[in-house]
């Protein structure tokens, strides 16, 4: 504490007054009544007047109602990422079975991608599973890109006699 004009004593600043000034930038302690920050044996919190900084009540914040309300099953989450992948692979194994399997290969992998980005489109969030990496326009204009890629590759590419 330090003596201020005619020899009063400035109001000393408790632990939400630094946070408040170190958030707001104001110079000085907080305004109102100088003295206890809280009564004794009362947290700060419990009270209906706890502040801005205190935050909601226990349990009534929105990350705890999504949480209470719950994902599905981690298995039950993942089919749509699964069914995407089932078709990735089947379309690398054929183009892994030779020249004549290249453009149905290509044109499967087009296809499973484009599944995906319809399935991260209507899915909710919590339902998307691991298609869901990103905020939704991004994830859905990525796989629709490469989708878009692989099937004008897969139309291009020549039949091989």
């Amino acid at each position: 504490m330090r003596n201020l004009d005619n020899g009063s004593v400035a109001a000393s600043l408790d632990a939400t007054g630094l946070v408040a000034s170190a958030l707001t930038g104001m110079a000085g302690p907080p305004a109102g009544p100088a003295g206890p920050a809280h009564p004794v044996g009362r947290s700060r919190a419990a009270g209906p007047s706890a502040g801005p900084l205190a935050g909601p009540p226990a349990g009534r914040s929105r990350r705890g109602r999504a949480r209470r309300a719950g994902p599905p099953d981690g298995a039950a989450a993942q089919v749509p990422y699964l069914i995407v992948l089932c078709g990735v692979i089947a379309g690398l194994a054929l183009i892994w079975q030779g020249a004549h399997y290249v453009r149905p290969g290509t044109l499967a992998v087009a296809g499973a991608l484009f599944v995906a980005a319809t399935a991260r489109l209507i899915l909710p969030e919590q339902q998307a599973g691991l298609l869901a990496s990103r905020r939704r326009s991004i994830d859905v204009t990525a796989l629709a890109i490469l989708a878009v890629g692989l099937l004008v590759a897969g139309l291009v590419l020549p039949i091989p006699w």
